[in-house]
């Protein structure tokens, strides 16, 4: 299970450590494209073909279904770990999630998440002013 949350930076040629205790989770190689909030969602591949299943299980005859589909698979990128235990990703990523310096990589159960610092902040500043509406939400969920 992922989860935790760590900073980091990334480099001028687009290379982000991974945080080791994320590695043996993600494996050697895993996937990373565009998520949702202006972040970059990381699955590892058992995850991902998961995900795939389920997408593909989608109506096609459905607009917002190959709109949503175009979308992440359009930017997915197969990253493998250096000896570094970094991760090089492309422009087109960097670009999604205003990657600059200061990075979040954080675990989300199945998936890692990559946030710039500015918005990660943000969001948890955000998220910490409403924690308690969200969670009395989440009773609907059965939580």
């Amino acid at each position: 299970m992922l989860l935790g949350e760590h900073k980091h930076s990334i480099d001028t040629k687009g290379r982000l450590i991974i945080p080791s205790k994320f590695r043996d989770d993600l494996g050697s190689n895993f996937i990373v494209t565009r998520g949702l909030d202006g972040c970059l969602f990381g699955y590892p591949m058992e995850e991902w073909k998961q995900l795939e299943a389920k997408l593909k299980q989608l109506p096609l005859a459905k607009k917002e279904t190959r709109a949503f589909t175009r979308f992440l698979y359009s930017a997915a990128t197969e990253c493998s770990l250096d000896k570094q235990g970094r991760i090089n990703l492309p422009n087109t990523l960097i670009k999604h999630a205003s990657l600059n310096k200061a990075c979040f990589v954080i675990g989300v159960s199945d998936r890692i998440e990559i946030w710039s610092e500015e918005r990660w902040t943000s969001f948890a500043e955000e998220a910490n002013e409403s924690f308690e509406d969200i969670a009395e939400e989440m009773i609907d969920f059965g939580l």
